[in-house]
């Protein structure tokens, strides 16, 4: 019987996201079906009630994208999806994610991120869905005790509320994982992604003033931004500027597809790290945008900011041994794909 694989369901929160929307993308070229959900809170309506990222990755697969607007804190909501669709597999990314903004209002991050976590873990759990892979961060890891962070790096001294929610949801699917056989899930710590799809009709639209550094330096190359401030150039780094692992978001999104193979190995609870294993600092990043981009970036060298740390950076070799996935794009090629994205669409997905 060489019959073809029925499509799998692949349900995917908070898919109208930066690197949601990669990952849908992904999907569907690795022949999966992503049924989306988003509510909003940080998307850009498109027309055909879906919202502008996914109407975008529609026109580049050349299929048409399931989507439904659903906050995942809507239990209800949740369970009536379940029962429309059979799902393999859930891949989460919805939640907040500013890290000042989750020193300013720590309960609003822990209700959506943890309790919006709970209720889907509930939902998938009453409808026999047990395989997820959870989008976590290294800002688990805290401060550094050593570089490069491997997946055994002490986690959990988390400077913020927002890592703090990364970690308390690894805790909790591992503990679920503990508990109950038959669950598997893969947790995925994000170093920086960077880039987007080469198309460059899909990318990273900040809503409001960037809190990450690269979509700022190719604001500030575009002309919408006037200079970038750059946070301490008195750390201990080779050029005094804080140094980070940033990986491209289009390998990223090549990590989820290998972790939903993985998952079908039954393997219980595993954690990898997603990043490059190369730090860079911001003027070093500084350097690559104005190379890629022809145009002079002017910066500000300003305090330190709160919580911020020296340098972080991964060390990648389990994700490789394990999943068969290493990143494949280097800097350049992820400031080019920055750029043509941010010259395409200087406004981002809104076209005002």
């Amino acid at each position: 019987m060489n019959q073809v694989r029925m499509a799998e369901k692949i349900l995917v929160t908070g898919g109208a996201g930066y690197i949601g929307s990669h990952c849908v993308l992904e999907l569907v070229e690795a022949g999966y079906i992503p049924v989306v959900i988003d509510n909003f809170h940080n998307a850009i309506r498109g027309g055909d009630a879906l919202p502008e990222s996914l109407q975008r990755v529609q026109e580049i697969v050349g299929k048409k994208i399931l989507f439904q607007e659903l906050d995942i804190l809507d239990e209800a909501a949740l369970r009536e999806l379940f029962q429309k669709h059979h799902f393999s597999a859930v891949m989460h990314f919805a939640g907040l994610k500013a890290v000042g903004e989750s020193v300013q209002k720590p309960l609003e991050y822990y209700k959506v991120n943890l309790t919006g976590t709970i209720r889907l873990l509930e939902t998938m759990k009453a409808h026999g869905v047990r395989d997820i892979v959870f989008s976590s961060s290294a800002t688990v890891y805290g401060d550094p005790a050593y570089l490069p962070l491997d997946e055994n790096h002490p986690v959990g001294g988390c400077t913020n509320p927002y890592g703090k929610s990364k970690y308390f949801i690894e805790e909790m699917i591992r503990d679920l994982c503990k508990a109950e056989k038959d669950w598997n899930a893969i947790l995925l710590r994000y170093f920086n992604p960077i880039g987007a799809h080469e198309s460059g009709r899909i990318g990273e639209d900040p809503q409001g003033i960037p809190n990450n550094l690269m979509p700022y330096v190719a604001q500030v190359a575009v002309g919408r931004r006037e200079y970038l401030s750059v946070f301490g150039d008195d750390y201990k780094t080779a050029d005094g500027t804080g140094v980070r692992d940033y990986i491209h978001v289009v390998d990223l999104a090549k990590g989820h597809i290998a972790a939903l193979k993985k998952l079908k190995e039954n393997c219980g609870c595993k954690i990898y790290n997603l990043g490059t294993g190369c730090g860079y600092s911001v003027l070093q990043m500084i350097r690559a945008m104005e190379k890629a981009s022809g145009r002079e970036i002017k910066y500000k060298i300003t305090a330190r900011r709160e919580g911020d740390i020296a340098a972080c950076y991964a060390d990648p070799a389990l994700a490789e041994q394990e999943l068969g996935w290493k990143a494949a794009f280097g800097l350049d090629k992820m400031c080019e794909d920055l750029w043509r994205w941010q010259v395409q669409n200087p406004t981002g997905f809104s076209n005002n």
